[in-house]
């Protein structure tokens, strides 16, 4: 399956394209009905990811991707230990907890090698990812010996989830519009839950799971406790990666 990635993003319809960023900030703050709705449900993900810190009342080193509008802050203390990765830093430059941040990076690929966290975390995030291999093995790479990588995704590909957002989201873009937002979740959802399950068991050797919901096919969303990454893996991938031949040939496909 890795030699799926990395992934080319689905152009964008020219009419959703125009209203593409004001749509991506207003559903990441929660603006619209539809997009309040889905951050009082998408509340599980930022608690699962949240639940180690919170059960033992500290402020471990962290690193948090696609840190959006820092609204994982919310549910557990920065301290002076929180650094982020996050591309589009007008979603959170004028964030009340931005004080709270220790470092920002644009890309995980900026992040110092020497650097070591106990807990690397991401909330709704993984599925946005089209190098998500690299992305992951990078980050087995700056963990600390006993670190944990902590992630909640949407259930991409399961019918509950299609159902949840057409139900919601799609349906009041629609009305709003009038234009299709299932070409938008194609184009910013590149990978489905299997996809992501199975990147993150081949990079670690200990996958811990939870589902909102009754079965992986039957959920909402999932939560994944990874630790004891395979570091030859990691390694290995990304030694591949660095040869021109090979990263051109996985492009290609």
């Amino acid at each position: 399956m890795l030699h799926h990635f990395p992934k080319q993003r689905p152009p964008l319809d020219q009419n959703i394209a125009e209203i593409y960023k004001q749509q991506y900030q207003s559903n990441r703050q929660g603006d619209t009905p539809a997009a309040s709705l889905a951050q009082k449900v998408e509340s599980w993900l930022h608690k699962q990811v949240a639940a180690d810190v919170m059960l033992e009342h500290k402020s471990p080193t962290t690193l948090e991707l696609g840190a959006g509008t820092l609204n994982q802050l919310q549910y557990e203390t920065a301290g002076k230990n929180y650094d982020i990765v996050e591309p589009f830093p007008e979603l959170f430059e004028t964030s009340k907890s931005l004080s709270e941040i220790s470092s920002i990076y644009s890309d995980i690929s900026e992040v110092s090698n020497d650097n070591r966290y106990q807990r690397i975390t991401s909330i709704a995030v993984l599925e946005h990812i089209c190098n998500l291999p690299e992305v992951v093995a990078r980050s087995s790479l700056l963990l600390a010996a006993t670190g944990r990588f902590r992630a909640s995704i949407p259930s991409e590909g399961s019918p509950i989830w299609a159902l949840g957002w057409k139900l919601t989201t799609g349906l009041e873009f629609k009305l709003k519009y009038g234009l299709d937002y299932g070409q938008l979740m194609k184009h910013e959802h590149v990978n489905s839950a299997e996809e992501i399950e199975y990147v993150l068991r081949y990079f670690f050797k200990n996958v811990e799971m939870k589902i909102f919901g009754l079965s992986r096919y039957l959920s909402l969303y999932q939560f994944f406790n990874c630790y004891n990454p395979d570091l030859k893996k990691c390694r290995d991938y990304l030694d591949d990666l660095s040869k021109p031949s090979i990263r051109a040939s996985r492009i290609l496909k």
